[in-house]
């Protein structure tokens, strides 16, 4: 099947890429950010686990992830900007949005990789720079569930910036300006309208009460149709790349 050729081209893109130093490095600085500040504030984050996650999350959810899927992306669409490449892609038998759906899979499963990281460290932490009883409570892993869901329109985002931005940079720093207007458009209480905050009010980034109490459903349909919009703007940029080739 031409869709699982796509993925296995893409998943050796990743084989020697500088893109693991941001996998690891970031999460790491992260939980040991979390992990000071929640030290530092005992006197006030009073809830164990859940005061934890507070700190965990305030930076890797709000900057750090988008900056690292940014990264992703550019780097499974640099090779298509070399030179002529894209003229030799679009020349093959392979369908373009088979491509692009290619990349996501392969940008969805770095992502499932490093969330299932993030929240090792988070136990880890928790257990021997905290001290907390017992083990994470079943409702944080079902904030990082949410969170991944609330990823897709993200990583979706990125990859129809990284197509279209010939830089590797650009859209990065795109990613960044994505994740900084989340905050602010959180903070105004519309979060379920813009894309890079659905992954912060999925995961309750920096916040012990659930913020999807009651909104689950909207949440979902606000995910379904980011995702979709963004596969359909995607779609239609790369079929007047094939009609130009």
């Amino acid at each position: 099947m031409m869709l699982i050729s796509c993925i296995r081209a893409e998943n050796r893109k990743l084989h020697t890429a500088p893109i693991w130093i941001l996998f690891f490095l970031l999460p790491i600085i992260s939980a040991i950010y979390g992990t000071f500040n929640y030290l530092q504030n005992l006197e006030i984050l009073t809830d164990g686990w859940y005061s934890l996650w507070t700190q965990h999350t305030l930076f890797y959810a709000t900057l750090f992830f988008p900056a690292m899927v940014s990264a992703y992306a550019a780097w499974l669409w640099r090779l298509e900007h070399l030179g002529h490449n894209w003229n030799l892609i679009m020349s093959v038998p392979v369908s373009p949005i088979d491509l692009w759906i290619a990349k996501f899979a392969v940008v969805v499963k770095l992502t499932v990789l490093t969330h299932g990281f993030v929240f090792l460290l988070f136990t880890l932490c928790g257990k021997m720079f905290a001290g907390l009883p017992g083990w994470p409570p079943m409702a944080l892993a079902l904030y990082l569930l949410r969170g991944a869901l609330g990823t897709m329109p993200i990583i979706a985002a990125q990859l129809l910036l990284s197509m279209v931005i010939r830089s590797f940079a650009v859209p990065i720093f795109l990613g960044l300006i994505g994740g900084i207007a989340g905050i602010l458009i959180s903070a105004k209480g519309a979060s379920l309208l813009w894309p890079y905050s659905l992954m912060q009010i999925g995961m309750n980034a920096n916040k012990q009460e659930d913020l999807l109490a009651g909104k689950i459903g909207l949440f979902f349909l606000s995910c379904s149709l980011w995702f979709l919009v963004l596969l359909a703007a995607s779609q239609l940029i790369l079929q007047k790349k094939d009609v130009r080739a």
